[in-house]
């Protein structure tokens, strides 16, 4: 009956590999948003700030459209006020003319007209300057409304630039998305592939072992393969099949392309039974102790540091909830899984 099931466990189980594409395929879907969660975040800075340039800009033209209305409005004035003035200064000669003539006609009256005419080109002469004044304001105020009009020209063509600008960007933003859709993607299915072929040739090197499984997306080696209870120091008899991994793990590393940022992570498990010991005070350093044994002795035998992580679980991960010594035997367990770094 043990031998019918070892052989069973020990068959290849084409399921595990489905349940591997999917999960990595998930994993590639979430890694993507995420990454394009935060391009469209940065980008969207970017166009939030041409937004605040915009609006300033758009204040500016309100504010010099008002200034220019009033200078329209004050220009109206004043001709207003040179027309009034040329008028009375038209009265005024007219009346200085009258009065010549009467000075002409009248020599007995001269004296008094010669004052008349005296204080007549007096006041013609203020008129003169006051309307010379006028014209001097008006000149100003035409330079002015035309360095406003200037200012205005100078605005809208930034505005129509920002605009251009922000319009850029969005056509970038969406052709960015595009290409890391497509990159994600072939990263993705490149790992995906390796991953399959690795836990392959691991399921035909390890196949007389029924204590080691795959399970999803992770090989599983029970605790009792490398470790003694309680222990973190690698058993002989355990060191043989990490011979056998590390000889897998060193030909998938030179298969991988450089580009692909993978690691093999090694999780160490216990059963939920509390240790309390001076090496190891709890289940979390006893997971984590033989983890970084498995790591150390794999880098040891030639593979690089870059490539391993080594991760305790402690009891709070199991397999099996329940409360026997399968349960138990089945929850102590070392875990490899290759993943993206």
């Amino acid at each position: 009956m043990a031998l019918a099931r070892s052989r069973r466990e020990a068959g290849i189980n084409y399921w595990p590999g489905f349940v591997d594409a999917l999960s990595t395929l998930l994993l590639g879907i979430i890694f993507l948003l995420t990454v394009f969660a935060v391009v469209q975040f940065y980008l969207s800075q970017e166009v939030t700030g041409k937004d605040t340039a915009l609006s300033r800009l758009n204040i500016q033209i309100a504010q010099l459209t008002d200034m220019l209305s009033l200078e329209k409005s004050g220009k109206a004035s004043l001709e207003d006020t040179i027309a009034q003035l040329r008028a009375s200064l038209s009265g005024v000669e007219g009346e200085r003319d009258r009065i010549k003539g009467m000075y002409e006609g009248l020599s007995g009256g001269a004296s008094t007209a010669q004052n008349q005419i005296s204080a007549l080109n007096t006041q013609v002469e203020t008129e003169k300057r006051v309307s010379a004044r006028a014209l001097a304001q008006v000149e100003l105020l035409n330079q002015q409304i035309a360095a406003l009009r200037r200012q205005l020209s100078a605005l809208e063509s930034a505005l129509d630039t920002g605009e251009k600008r922000d319009k850029d960007a969005q056509a970038r933003i969406a052709d960015l998305g595009q290409r890391l859709n497509i990159a994600l993607a072939q990263r993705v299915q490149e790992l995906s592939r390796y991953r399959s072929e690795f836990f392959g040739r691991l399921a035909a090197i390890l196949s007389d072992r029924p204590d080691i499984r795959v399970v999803g997306d992770r090989f599983v080696f029970q605790s009792e393969v490398f470790f003694d209870s309680g222990s973190a120091v690698v058993r002989p008899e355990g060191l043989a099949e990490l011979d056998k991994l590390a000889g897998a793990l060193m030909e998938l590393e030179k298969q991988i392309p450089k580009e692909i940022a993978w690691v093999l992570r090694i999780d160490g498990h216990t059963d939920v039974r509390p240790i309390v010991t001076a090496q190891y005070p709890s289940n979390w350093a006893l997971s984590s102790a033989r983890a970084i044994s498995v790591v150390q002795y794999l880098i040891a035998r030639g593979i690089s540091p870059q490539r391993l992580v080594a991760a305790g679980f402690g009891e709070f991960q199991p397999l099996d909830n329940e409360r026997t010594e399968e349960a138990y035997r089945r929850n102590r367990r070392i875990e490899l899984k290759l993943t993206e770094r």
